[in-house]
């Protein structure tokens, strides 16, 4: 039977700012990439989604990012390797910490935004963050996506990875995913979502914005969290799968 992971970028509220439907969202998945602080998320949220998460059984993961709130993690920074392992160190200690507390663990890492970005085209920024999530704790999952450096970095480093393919994203014939700066990057229309999930999970093809077709290897599903269409993308997607026998199970 074909299984898959649903994944969600949560926790990225901060103080009085509210950002995404976590609440709703969380009976719906199987793991949590929980904000530490950096792109967005406080301490107190930090423990609120956590304790969230174990309610639900969801599997907890750190979601590190850029040193970047204004900006939500999504502009690049001229950061060397070295400060790309640092700063994902301090943030996956931090959220360690925090699950400790609540008498649980962090299970995998996936990294942020521009940061996320900036590794599929760097080996050499892939490398140091997933040798700074290995520092921490080498039974960690690495979340990257589908067919970039990250697999190849997770590779060299002996760590495992879940291969991540995105439900409200279009992609470039690379593989790489659409920029976010071109009006169709995203994927609106909740039909054409689900379609293009099933397409990856099922077939293991995805269709680039371009038109064309590529193989594509789908462990896990990313459903922003701050997306507009998130919690019906999450519930339509689910009942997609259920028709077709794929079953949802946590990393």
């Amino acid at each position: 039977m074909v299984s898959i992971d649903l994944n969600c970028d949560l926790g990225e509220s901060f103080g009085s700012y509210q950002m995404g439907n976590d609440s709703l969202i969380l009976p719906l998945i199987t793991s949590a990439n929980i904000a530490c602080g950096f792109h967005a998320g406080d301490p107190s949220v930090m423990r609120q989604t956590v304790e969230s998460a174990i309610l639900h059984n969801v599997g907890i993961g750190a979601h590190p990012g850029l040193p970047d709130l204004q900006g939500f993690g999504r502009r690049e920074l001229a950061i060397s390797p070295q400060e790309a392992h640092d700063l994902v160190v301090y943030q996956i200690g931090a959220l360690q910490a925090v699950a400790k507390s609540c008498g649980t663990s962090v299970g995998h890492v996936k990294a942020h935004g521009a940061l996320y970005n900036m590794a599929v085209k760097s080996a050499e920024l892939a490398e140091a963050i997933v040798s700074a999530v290995k520092a921490c704790d080498s039974k960690l999952i690495i979340v990257g996506l589908a067919g970039s450096a990250w697999v190849d970095a997770a590779e060299k480093f002996e760590m495992r990875i879940a291969q991540e393919v995105f439900a409200d994203r279009r992609y470039e014939e690379d593989g790489s995913l659409t920029p976010r700066s071109r009006p169709d990057a995203l994927i609106e229309d909740q039909q054409e979502a689900v379609e293009h999930v099933i397409q990856m999970v099922r077939d293991g093809m995805v269709t680039t914005r371009q038109g064309t077709s590529r193989p594509i290897q789908a462990d896990t599903i990313c459903i922003h969290g701050d997306g507009a269409h998130a919690l019906d993308f999450a519930q339509a997607i689910r009942e997609r799968f259920l028709k077709e026998g794929i079953a949802i199970e946590g990393l």
